[in-house]
């Protein structure tokens, strides 16, 4: 009987690798291709766009929106796959005992910890909306789940060296610390405001100490399925409305930067909903400049352009409402703007 136990716990214990498996291979994967990015752009001294995706001005109306999104997935696919995953295998392996020990107090070091779990995943926002979903279940809090989510584009380490690179300190310093303070604000601000928030489940953790390896293979495997019905359509419907956004974006908004104040505006309120691929933001950004835009309206782009978008704030919506997810986005947009001003 006692070995009948030892061997149920042992079982048990191994399931909740899987997640940290699936993760440390997201890991090999996103830094190879960080460095990549960061030897080319070492060398050449500039970071080429994605104007099949995204991009300003006259490439615009070229391409439409059906278009721009199927780019876009071809470009995200195996990032979104990984968040897929990694989101099945917390659902379904790991207790939610762990997940309420490290992230259920309501503390400054609470975030801190949520946003350092999740910049290593170095996810774009539509990428690691699954994660939410399943981090804000398993804990039932909103406040450290939007930190991991925040943290994971905002907070990207390859992405914040490129900007170091390429842009003056006080712009990359003005990144570093707007998405640090969004990691640590927004999340406790959305549960202070909207304190009777009820997180929607999509079924309880299917974790199991006595789970033998089959079971496990089903238990996943189910979670699996439920993570991607509860997020996949929103990200898809999402990135279609951002690149219709694009498509339709008035092709005079970025001829001429205007006022600087209403630069910065343009800027963060354009930045917040478009879905935008890692590392795009800062071609973008760099156009804005070449365009003439004061920097503050760079800044407002490097800082809001990741951190959030439409399909991620679908996410927020299903899980915990659509005033967790305004609350959300416009903490962000007026980051962003408070960010561009005070560099500007």
């Amino acid at each position: 009987m006692n070995r009948t136990v030892t061997v149920e716990k042992t079982t048990g214990r191994s399931l909740t690798l899987i997640p940290l498996v699936i993760v440390s291979a997201l890991f090999i994967y996103k830094a190879n291709a960080s460095i990549r990015v960061l030897g080319a752009t070492w060398s050449s001294g500039s970071l080429a766009g994605k104007p099949g995706v995204v991009a300003f001005g006259q490439q615009v109306s070229s391409i439409g929106a059906l278009e721009r999104s199927a780019n876009y997935f071809l470009v995200i696919w195996p990032a979104l796959v990984f968040g897929v995953l990694i989101a099945a295998g917390v659902r379904a392996f790991v207790p939610i005992e762990w997940i309420s020990r490290l992230l259920g107090a309501r503390s400054v070091k609470t975030q801190l910890t949520a946003g350092l779990a999740g910049a290593p995943l170095m996810l774009c926002s539509c990428c690691v909306a699954p994660v939410f979903a399943s981090v804000a279940e398993t804990s039932a809090r909103i406040g450290p789940a939007l930190g991991l989510m925040l943290a994971s584009p905002s907070l990207n380490p390859a992405a914040l060296a490129l900007t170091f690179l390429l842009f003056e300190p006080r712009v990359a310093a003005a990144r570093l610390l707007l998405a640090v303070g969004a990691v640590v604000w927004i999340g406790p601000l959305a549960e202070r405001l909207v304190p009777h928030a009820r997180i929607v489940a999509s079924g309880s953790n299917g974790f199991d100490n006595g789970s033998s390896h089959q079971n496990a293979a089903t238990q996943f495997l189910k979670s699996l399925g439920a993570v991607a019905w509860r997020t996949i359509p929103g990200v898809v419907l999402g990135v279609f409305v951002s690149m219709l956004i694009v498509q339709f974006l008035p092709v005079g908004v970025f001829a001429s930067p205007g006022a600087r104040i209403t630069a910065i505006l343009v800027a963060a309120t354009i930045a917040v909903p478009l879905a935008l691929p890692t590392f795009l933001e800062i071609p973008l950004s760099i156009g804005l400049l070449a365009a003439g835009f004061p920097v503050g309206a760079a800044v407002a782009l490097l800082f809001a352009g990741p951190a959030i978008n439409l399909p991620s704030l679908w996410s927020v919506a299903r899980i915990g409402g659509w005033k967790v997810a305004g609350t959300v986005a416009v903490s962000v947009w007026v980051l962003a703007i408070l960010g561009g001003l005070a560099v500007g």
